[in-house]
């Protein structure tokens, strides 16, 4: 059977350990791989790797970087329905779904290639009697990046392409739920040109992380994943001294005024909501209608479509949604849809109980809707990471609008309506990091940045886009003097330079 291993220095590995886990097919609950497991001694022999190769590419120009950076575009591009397959047949998303990750992540990519001009400083002359002061941007050293199995191609290199292009070497921690994704990004990034050392790859679980949390020489660590998790992060980081960026978990409201057009409204909610089945941190779980009969009508709209989802392996081409990762993910959400039925909520569409013909051992969960839904409910409360959509209405905008920032994640929402003034109300009110107008998942393009409010997020930058330019470098401000022949002699007072 294939074994996934490290690759420390540019050498595939399998490490000290001695540990492996399975890698799952969702569709058939086959196992299709081995995982080795990674834990101290392997972090440990990443970042010597990754130090040492530090001086050199950190010295290494931005255009040169930038063209490294250029070879991946071309390799991803040349590449995208290998990268695609390798997504799909670990974590059980569509290809059409997976070809959109990897569309995604080469958006971040191509911000990367432009790297000189986002790494440009400042300079003032003549700041006081022959002063300069220049302003300059330099990479911090190793940085880390541990990273979920809801996209294990696009969150990497969200990540890695900048701390590249700022000068920093990387090690990734990849969840081993479906590792091939982390490995297949390192020979796109080998071909590409990108030296030994300079990226490497730990697989592993709980031991890795702590071990990068806690090694003295990575300087930087990049999360995400569940907000439990991003704050264990978050905290343990900084208490080691680290900078970190922990994007955690989410409940994804949209609400739907009565002047909305609600063919539009639905068919976003459907998406939104069942789209990769559910497991993304972006997904819409929660329409707000406003009102009985905009609620009614949706409901009428929705029900119908979500009980004719085309669910199918991913390589059924006609498959809308796929399984969910693993048979403990399945449970737990069917577990998630009985806590809401018995808790008054009305199963509208129940996807409990999936079996496809064929794929009988597949880890299934159909579409399921919730009607009535109330905030008080476990199923409204926690992220579910699932296919299910609960509709929760609510009598008035204001009462909508108060529901979302009363919540404790604030990751991304959306509002659809023809008001022009509703929008941008919301807009400005809403206490979310990413919000969409008319648009279902505002996932910003990587001319932007990514980031979520309140239990979203932990740390003071977005992921990717400008912020990362700035989280993966730390500022340096020099003032220069050079000898003129004229002496001011010994100054005992604060400098001034007037």
């Amino acid at each position: 059977m294939n074994q996934i291993q490290h690759i420390i220095g540019g050498q595939m590995t399998a490490g000290y350990s001695g540990q492996t886990q399975s890698v799952f097919n969702p569709a058939t609950g086959e196992t299709i791989a081995q995982v080795v497991l990674g834990e101290v001694a392997e972090i440990d022999a990443a970042v010597t790797a990754a130090l040492a190769a530090f001086e050199g590419w950190s010295m290494t120009s931005p255009a040169r970087r930038a063209k490294v950076m250029f070879g991946l575009r071309d390799q991803m591009n040349q590449r995208r329905d290998e990268i695609a397959r390798t997504i799909s047949a670990e974590h059980g998303k569509t290809h059409d779904d997976a070809l959109g990750e990897v569309v995604r992540a080469l958006e971040v990519v191509e911000y990367a290639t432009g790297i000189a001009s986002h790494l440009q400083g400042d300079f003032s002359r003549e700041v006081g009697p022959g002063i300069d002061t220049f302003a300059e941007r330099q990479p911090l050293g190793v940085v880390a990046g541990i990273t979920p199995f809801n996209f294990p191609a696009m969150v990497p290199l969200w990540m890695i392409p900048m701390a590249l292009a700022c000068g920093n070497t990387f090690v990734l921690k990849p969840s081993e739920r479906d590792p091939s994704s982390a490995n297949l990004i390192f020979d796109l990034f080998q071909k590409a040109g990108l030296p030994d050392g300079v990226l490497n790859v730990v697989h592993g679980g709980k031991l890795a992380v702590d071990a990068i949390l806690d090694h003295k020489d990575i300087e930087a660590v990049s999360f995400v994943g569940s907000t439990p998790i991003a704050e264990y992060i978050y905290t343990r980081g900084c208490a080691a001294g680290k900078r970190v960026q922990a994007l955690g978990g989410a409940k994804n409201h949209m609400i739907i005024l009565p002047d909305a057009d609600l063919d539009q409204a639905a068919d976003a909610l459907m998406g939104a909501g069942f789209g990769s089945a559910g497991e993304r941190c972006m997904a819409i779980s929660v329409a707000v209608p406003i009102g009985q009969e905009t609620a009614d009508r949706l409901v009428e709209k929705l029900t119908p479509q979500v009980a004719a989802l085309k669910i199918g392996p991913s390589t059924d081409s006609a498959a809308e949604m796929g399984p969910v990762i693993t048979a403990e993910a399945r449970d737990r959400i069917n577990g998630c849809i009985a806590a809401g039925e018995a808790e008054g909520a009305s199963v509208l569409v129940d996807g409990r109980g999936l079996k496809l013909q064929g794929y009988e051992n597949g880890f299934w969960v159909g579409g399921t809707l919730l009607d009535h839904v109330t905030k008080e409910m476990s199923v409204y409360q926690t992220e579910i990471f699932g296919p299910v959509l609960s509709v929760l209405r609510a009598e008035s905008y204001v009462e909508a609008v108060d529901l979302i920032n009363g919540h404790e994640y604030g990751n991304g929402t959306a509002i659809f309506t023809r008001d022009g003034d509703a929008a941008r109300d919301f807009a400005k009110r809403i206490k979310v990091g990413m919000v969409g107008i008319n648009v279902p998942i505002p996932v910003p393009v990587a001319t932007h940045s990514f980031g979520g409010w309140k239990r979203s997020s932990f740390g003071a930058h977005g992921i990717y886009g400008p912020e990362a330019v700035h989280f993966y470098t730390r500022l340096k401000t020099t003032t220069a003097r050079w000898p003129t022949g004229i002496r001011s002699g010994a100054q005992f007072t604060f400098p001034s330079m007037e």
